[in-house]
């Protein structure tokens, strides 16, 4: 979702130094980094342990989640063409969404967008073990469709995300970040590789099945 449908991690960012700036962490550069494809409880415990926030984790994640809602209440930041390839796609396969974003995160941006019913289902990566780079939410996506993997298509901007698709041996599209792009190594993970979402067509996709 973010990232992909959305263009929020910059959001995600401020959101979290907000809330190490707020209550007595401190900041580091390369945060960003290190939290992209984390779940809420692995990023949580991140801001606490690394970052130094003096709240339970459970208070850090609800901090950040209460500034999310805010900022999408004010502006969804949709991608161009996002609503459009999402019907289009969804015309011909069943959709799953594998975020690492909270459920409540996800339910409230998708029904924002006027999208929740495209999907068959969606899955937040706290409602697995592992948040990306480990495979387990397209996993569990792959499961709630009913499909094997290896016949699903995901599509990845990031590092993590690319490299957590690619392990549950789904044939991935990269669309890049432009605020984080991919590593070299994370991009050749990918079968395919477009610039726009109005790109990741029906044809693009059967092609890759």
């Amino acid at each position: 979702m973010d990232g992909v449908l959305l263009d929020s991690e910059q959001l995600w960012n401020q959101s979290k130094q907000e809330v190490v700036r707020d209550y007595g962490g401190k900041w580091r550069a390369d945060a960003p980094t290190a939290m992209m494809g984390m779940s809420s409880p692995e990023w949580s415990a991140y801001m606490h342990d690394e970052l130094g926030v003096p709240m339970a984790i459970d208070d850090i994640n609800r901090a950040v989640v209460e500034r999310m809602k805010q900022h999408y209440r004010d502006h969804l930041p949709l991608l161009p063409g996002a609503i459009d390839v999402v019907r289009s796609l969804h015309r011909r396969w069943p959709l799953a969404l594998a975020s690492s974003a909270n459920r409540e995160i996800i339910d409230f941006a998708l029904d924002v967008a006027g999208l929740a019913g495209e999907f068959a289902a969606t899955v937040s990566s706290e409602e697995v073990e592992r948040g990306k780079p480990a495979p387990d939410v397209y996993l569990e996506a792959a499961r709630r469709l009913e499909v094997e993997p290896d016949r699903c298509v995901a599509v990845e901007d990031s590092s993590n995300g690319l490299r957590s698709a690619a392990a549950a041996g789904m044939a991935v599209i990269a669309v890049p970040n432009e605020h984080y792009p991919p590593s070299d190594d994370a991009l050749a993970l990918a079968a395919a590789c477009v610039h726009t979402l109005p790109e990741i067509t029906p044809e693009l996709v059967e092609r890759l099945r």
